[in-house]
């Protein structure tokens, strides 16, 4: 896997690398997903759309993934895909199309329940290096 935890006093690090800008994103997603459950549990069942901008990409970063902390709280949504595409001009802007399926507590054990998402050592490298604490 291209990420992995790393600890922090009473909240959960997760630092991930992947090819470029665009794969990491998708690959902090995965696990934050898998810090909630096993996200090989989670079937590709209904697709999500959305976007966030942001003036920095520490900012877009949290944006994010706090879309993906509303979704399961509001509408208890889990992902397990994800798409990418970042644009740059006077703000980030970044388009995400997600795929997943509802939680069901018979199929999904639940793991670590991420309340928020931390600007606390948080760093993005544009070639494919993110970390990120998550309050939990």
């Amino acid at each position: 896997m291209p990420y992995e935890q790393f600890d922090h006093t009473a909240d959960i690090g997760l630092e991930a690398w992947g090819d470029g800008l665009e794969d990491v994103f998708c690959e902090i997603a995965k696990g934050m997903f898998d810090v909630i459950t096993d996200i090989d549990k989670i079937e590709k069942k209904e697709e999500q759309e959305f976007r966030v901008k942001s003036d920095s990409l520490e900012m877009l970063l949290v944006d994010f993934l706090s879309e993906f902390v509303f979704l399961f709280e509001v509408d208890g949504m889990l992902f397990s895909e994800f798409s990418v595409d970042i644009q740059e001009g006077d703000e980030f802007v970044l388009k995400a199309v997600c795929k997943g399926e509802k939680l069901d507590l018979e199929k999904h054990p639940l793991g670590s329940a991420i309340k928020a998402v931390s600007y606390h050592e948080i760093s993005v490298d544009p070639e494919g290096r993110i970390k990120v604490i998550f309050d939990v």
